[in-house]
């Protein structure tokens, strides 16, 4: 049945269908993937979940003030002190800011600051269905008025509003991102299949993948509930082109290999998806549930991630098994062009890198596998260093926006949380001992006087520390405990400070519950493959062992090289499943070609043969998809640099030392009992390797011959 499966995408006839059905698919994809911007939701309060505090206190405010207002703080200011003109001036401008669209209410000030060197006017935005887009807009209007006939006189716009126009700034390199992803899957497939022409197709599928999976996801955004944001849309882009392109290069590898014992290109591919099709349906499953896992989560941003992301996933792997054989099928041996496989030829009799590692390894296996385990242990320690508890906004960039410029000035000359104070909301028989409970809270510095509507009341808080900064969260914490206390009185603290911290908070939740449940999943995925336990527990251990090593240089690297304040309280979830998911890839890739050597020629063997066959393949799909992921550091933002990193430090980590060196020295001491309790350990005995530290040459010299042969001996199946 597999071979029958496998022979669809490649036959006569079918790749002309396939590749008829997949243009037809892109042509209305290319136009649902172009309005994904407009189903996205890049407020914090969108991405937590209904029942969290801050959540709750939105809904009930808007009785009190127009729903969905976002508080922009215009600063001014002039070193030498504010004149009398400039006061004029703000004035005025805050006259003509009430004229922009989706500018509401009154503006509050001017205000002159106490050391008559800067001045203060907040401004409320109301956000309309294009999000932050909408409000981006509106603050470059504020922009054009402040800085008109401003002779000298400093103008920025801070706040959550300033915030959010600078983000999307940052998120509209977004196309930019999608091109550097482009050009690294193109350097280092040519670099890898040493063929100008041969590249194009794996990028051109993959670039059909990334087109199709924004079309669907758009739908499910738009009709089935999916929160998806701009953080989604660049994380999608990097694993799509990743991942696909990583399953081309296996799916070539093999083909190519293929076409040296068919005459028949046809017949060559069949035999390439029938064979490499397991693994890379497996690896693509394996991380497919694990982002699926995400939906577990309870903040919205996360879980949305995790469909969407799947998405991607399955997509890339659709059109890496039907439409890109279809393309190698249609164009034939001459799209490896220079070096074109020929029927009956021989593959490359030069002793490879990864021959030699493994013949270096199987001198003294055990010794490296426990070295290497203990130096990967070493680089974990790393992790207790990692500040993942938020960042404040002015943090979240890797320059200094405008933004951060203007919550300098204002901090240095106004008290640091006006203009974005807390929200508390209560019953209206409670208003005055909630405001008097509030106003004991040692981080308030000023509470509003409550206003009562339809049996509730309202009252603002003004904070003394920075809205997003820690000691501001700690205040709402304090003020909580404050005003529950009250009996009867069903208050609740919300704002923006308050979205930050139970952000946080539910993404630490996030990671307590979903990542043990990921590896179980993970475990039971690997078990049902390999059909048996040992593997799959040693596969699983050396995978996390790798994310600990990853996490912890990444941590040392934030802290003492690239000098962070920190990471966000999600960075740990989505760096273990990104790491946990891709790791277990190349593991799989590596060991269901020892499996298969195994069933012929023993464990030991098998795990010589089959690294020095998937070495180079394992090798050019780590680079692709770490190069990918490193391609994030070209949003300036902090936490899509710290992924990119992370992500793709633990790729290569795992590429060139876990999978290669641990994983097969592992195979080696272990032997057979790998896959216990299956047939395969149950029938086969496992000859000892002879000894390779004198002459491993000739060892490995037989290694190679038996692993291109001409055929392969009737009636046994490498399956």
């Amino acid at each position: 049945m597999m071979r029958n499966m496998a022979s669809l995408p490649s036959g006569r006839v079918a790749k002309w269908v396939v590749l008829a059905l997949w243009t037809a698919l892109l042509l209305p994809a290319f136009m649902l993937a172009g309005k994904l911007g407009d189903v996205e939701e890049n407020d914090n309060s969108a991405w937590l979940p209904s029942n969290a505090e801050s959540t709750r206190v939105v809904e009930r405010a808007e009785k009190f003030q127009p729903a969905d207002t976002l508080p922009a703080i215009v600063i001014y200011d002039r070193p030498e002190g504010i004149s009398p003109a400039d006061m004029t001036k703000a004035r005025a401008d805050a006259e003509a800011f009430k004229g922009i669209t989706n500018v509401v209410g009154q503006p509050q000030g001017p205000v002159k600051s106490q050391d008559r060197k800067a001045i203060q006017t907040v401004v409320q935005i109301q956000k309309d269905k294009k999000g932050w887009e909408g409000i981006g807009k509106v603050v470059d209007a504020m922009a054009k008025v402040g800085e008109e006939n401003a002779d000298g006189l400093g103008f920025h716009v801070t706040g959550p509003a300033g915030h959010a126009s600078d983000s999307i700034k940052a998120f509209s390199g977004g196309g930019g991102l999608t091109t550097i992803t482009a050009l690294v899957v193109v350097v280092i497939l040519l670099l890898t299949y040493r063929s100008p022409v041969l590249p194009l197709l794996p990028l051109l599928t993959a670039g059909g993948a990334l087109v199709t999976s924004e079309a669907v996801i758009y739908l499910l955004a738009k009709n089935a509930g999916l929160t998806v944001n701009k953080q989604t849309s660049f994380i999608l882009t990097v694993l799509v082109f990743g991942a696909a392109t990583d399953y081309a290069l296996l799916l070539t590898s093999r083909y190519r290999e293929e076409l040296r014992r068919h005459e028949d290109r046809h017949e060559a591919m069949a035999e390439a998806l029938r064979r490499s099709g397991p693994a890379i349906i497996a690896s693509a499953a394996t991380v497919a549930v694990s982002l699926m896992l995400l939906m577990l989560a309870t903040l919205n941003s996360t879980q949305g991630l995790g469909p969407a992301c799947a998405v991607g996933i399955l997509v890339g792997l659709l059109a890496m098994v039907t439409l890109m054989p279809a393309l190698l099928v249609i164009c034939g041996r001459w799209i490896f062009w220079p070096v074109q496989p020929s029927y009956g030829s021989a593959g490359a009799t030069k002793e490879g890198v990864w021959t030699r590692v493994g013949t270096a390894v199987s001198g003294r296996p055990r010794i490296v596998w426990i070295g290497t385990a203990l130096v990967l242990g070493v680089m974990a320690i790393g992790v207790f260093g990692l500040k993942a508890d938020g960042l404040s906004n002015k943090d979240q960039f890797t320059d200094k926006p405008q933004m951060a410029v203007g919550e300098e000035i204002q901090s240095k000359h106004f008290p640091a949380g006006s203009g974005d104070p807390i929200y508390v909301v209560a019953e209206a028989a409670s208003a005055e001992r909630v405001n008097t409970a509030l106003s004991g809270v040692p981080g308030v510095a000023d509470v509003s006087t409550p206003v009562i509507k339809d049996g509730e009341a309202m009252m603002l808080g003004e904070l003394k520390n920075a809205p997003s900064g820690a000691a501001a969260m700690r205040t709402v914490e304090q003020a909580r405990t404050a005003v529950h206390k009250i009996e009867g009185a069903d208050a609740q603290v919300g704002g923006n400070t308050a979205i930050i911290l139970d952000t946080q908070e539910a993404a630490t939740r996030d990671s307590k519950v979903i990542i043990p449940i990921v590896l179980v999943v993970v475990f039971l995925i690997l078990a049902l493959l390999l059909r048996a336990i040992v593997a799959p527990l040693l596969l699983m251990a050396t995978v996390v062992l790798s994310f600990g090593a990853a996490l912890g240089v990444s941590s040392l690297v934030f802290n003492h090289v690239f000098h962070f304040a920190g990471a966000e309280a999600s960075f740990p979830l989505l760096t273990f499943v990104f790491l946990v998911a891709l790791g277990i890839d190349y593991n799989i890739f590596l060991v269901t070609r020892v499996r298969e050597v195994a069933l012929l020629h023993g464990t030991r063997r098998g795990a010589l043969m089959g690294l020095s066959a998937t070495g180079g393949v394992i090798t050019s799909a780590g680079l692709v998809l770490a190069g990918t992921f490193a391609a994030m550091a070209s949003l300036p933002l902090v936490f899509a640099a710290e992924l990119g990193f992370a992500v793709a430090f633990g790729v290569l980590l795992d590429t060139m030392i876990v999978r290669s060196v641990l994983v097969t020295a592992l195979t080696l001491d272990v032997g057979r009992w790998m896959w216990w309790p299956s047939k395969l350990f149950r029938h086969h005995e496992d000859p000892q390797l002879p000894d390779t530290s004198a002459g491993g040459g000739a060892e490995m010299s037989t290694a190679r011959s038996s692993h291109v042969p001409a055929g392969r001996p009737p009636g046994i199946r490498l399956g």
